[in-house]
């Protein structure tokens, strides 16, 4: 009788030892498919599928994109539009380019007055096409993108918020006195690439502007004015062939010129042109330049290559030269001109003592 309970215990304890060697190896196993990291770890996987992303706003045109995690801006750029979607109210930031828009009609904005950037560049807007107040309501904007287009004025009603204007590359062809008026506040503005052969007195009341970019135009003159508040001005390829003597003497902010690949002859340059102490740097590069004109001790960069200058004028850099007297400049090139090597005066070094780079 002892026997055979004996053997009933080992019998018992056969099966719970072949249940938990089974369980182990399952565990094992399903450890391994489900953490493939190691081969090693034994323990619990932590992977997990993500939910999906949050659906977005509900009032949030079909045709774009609004994030909740950003619920103040809608992204309908790149996606053939031939029209303009409607705008939410609570929108302050809408991205519209890169599309094949024409047209803005009148009340495009009336519920998102709120805009503080917009983005239109890259479409195919028509001046005839855009509402002449369409701007006038939005009256915290300051960021308005409308380059690569087909308009040939500047629009209408603009609102004196504006900091930022970007109009290059489109076929406006002349800027009115009245265009920009009222844009007390801007600070930039992009008028390159276009066909604008006048300006005239159009920038008299943009009381903050800094960057002002005319290149790749047809001007034949200079504009009337420049603002007070100006820093940088981008003339390159235009039709220039003269500065007036004391254009640039009236702003005493101005830090950057650049007037390469113009009509610029000595003839067209008086000699004090040039010659203001508030310029850093200089772009004269690619006119017809026989001589140096004169510049002042604290210009730090100065490019002329590319003229038809034969001589190395000292005078153009300091009127006298001592310990104490000499030109501040850093970077001069007169790389692609008719001037020899051997031209150069023995007291440049004396004159261009913190001159880093000389291209002759």
């Amino acid at each position: 009788m002892k026997f055979l309970a004996f053997l009933l215990i080992l019998s018992l304890w056969d099966v719970s030892w072949c249940q938990y060697e089974d369980e182990y190896d399952s565990y094992w196993w399903l450890s391994n498919m489900q953490s493939p990291q190691s081969q090693y770890n034994y323990g619990p996987s932590y992977d997990y599928n993500p939910a999906p992303p949050p659906l977005s706003v509900s009032d949030c045109p079909q045709e774009c994109e609004c994030p909740p995690s950003y619920p103040t801006a809608m992204y309908c750029d790149g996606r053939n539009l031939k029209y303009l979607p409607y705008v939410p109210s609570r929108v302050k930031y809408a991205y519209f380019q890169n599309n094949q828009i024409t047209a803005i009609p009148d009340g495009a904005f009336d519920n998102a007055t709120g805009l503080v950037w917009l983005a239109l560049h890259g479409n195919q807007l028509l001046s005839d096409k855009v509402g002449r107040k369409i701007f006038s309501k939005l009256r915290g904007l300051e960021r308005l993108y409308l380059q690569h287009n087909n308009l040939t004025r500047i629009p209408s009603g603009l609102p004196r918020s504006l900091r930022e204007l970007h109009l290059s590359n489109n076929q406006i062809s002349r800027v009115p006195a009245n265009a920009l008026e009222g844009l007390e506040n801007l600070t930039a503005l992009f008028l390159h690439e276009n066909q604008i052969n006048e300006v005239g007195s159009a920038l008299r009341g943009l009381k903050s502007l800094v960057h002002l970019d005319l290149s790749n135009n047809q001007l034949r003159k200079l504009p009337d004015t420049l603002p007070d508040s100006l820093e940088q001005v981008y003339l390159e390829y235009n039709d220039l062939s003269s500065v007036p003597a004391d254009y640039f003497k009236a702003h005493p902010k101005l830090q950057y010129v650049r007037i390469s690949h113009n009509k610029l002859t000595n003839e067209g340059v008086p000699g004090t042109t040039f010659n203001t102490s508030s310029l850093v740097e200089l772009d004269l590069s690619y006119n017809q330049l026989l001589r140096i004109p004169p510049v002042n001790t604290n210009l730090q960069h100065l490019y002329l290559q590319g003229n038809q200058i034969e001589e190395f004028s000292i005078k153009s850099f300091c009127t006298h030269v001592d310990i104490t007297s000499f030109s501040q400049l850093q970077v001069l090139r007169l790389d692609g001109n008719e001037m020899k090597r051997n031209a150069i005066p023995p007291d440049t070094p004396l004159c261009l003592r913190r001159a880093d780079i000389i291209h002759v």
